[in-house]
């Protein structure tokens, strides 16, 4: 059985959309942030501020490695994990890929009270926001589906994922 792979931009919904995909399928799911968490127990934030952003880019990598082995599991990983393509290959595996996109102004309100996104910096989030989306533009076309979650509700967005994968037959 297929991974269940959501990747797409921070503030999309890839965590709270896949606890709640999860629980209707059955399956296990991981966030990965939260298990680079608990396997570094440091928090993302101290991570990127202590040992670096390649340091966690590892730890992630090192992550998807594990993950990509396993089967059934509903996986929300962070926004740049599809930056690293060996990730991605990975990934694909075993597992279907579905991105999550949201306007910039859906993004800035979800996450305008987060302190724990450090590649927001301490500046303008929302031109830091804009920055990131203009440099990510394009890496989350490898899906093979795609839902703004910006114009749905949770349930809708589970829903719709649901109805993509009957159509494909990856439920089983």
């Amino acid at each position: 059985m297929k991974n269940i792979v959501l990747i797409g931009f921070m503030g999309t919904g890839k965590t709270t959309i896949g606890r709640r995909l999860a629980g209707r399928l059955g399956r296990p799911f991981i966030d990965t942030d939260a298990a680079i968490e608990e396997i570094t127990g440091k928090t993302i934030p101290q991570i990127f501020a202590r040992d670096g952003v390649i340091r966690f880019r590892s730890e992630e990598a090192l992550l998807v490695k594990k993950l990509a082995c396993r089967e059934g599991l509903v996986i929300a990983t962070g926004g740049g994990v599809v930056l690293n393509p060996e990730n991605v290959r990975l990934l694909k595996e075993n597992g279907v890929l579905i991105a999550f996109t949201a306007e910039p102004e859906v993004i800035c309100q979800r996450v305008k009270n987060l302190k724990d996104r450090p590649l927001l910096g301490k500046g303008d989030q929302r031109e830091a926001i804009d920055r990131l989306l203009k440099e990510r533009d394009g890496v989350y076309d490898i899906a093979a589906h795609t839902i703004n979650t910006g114009c749905c509700s949770q349930e809708q967005a589970v829903d719709e994922i649901i109805r993509f994968l009957n159509q494909e037959g990856l439920l089983t």
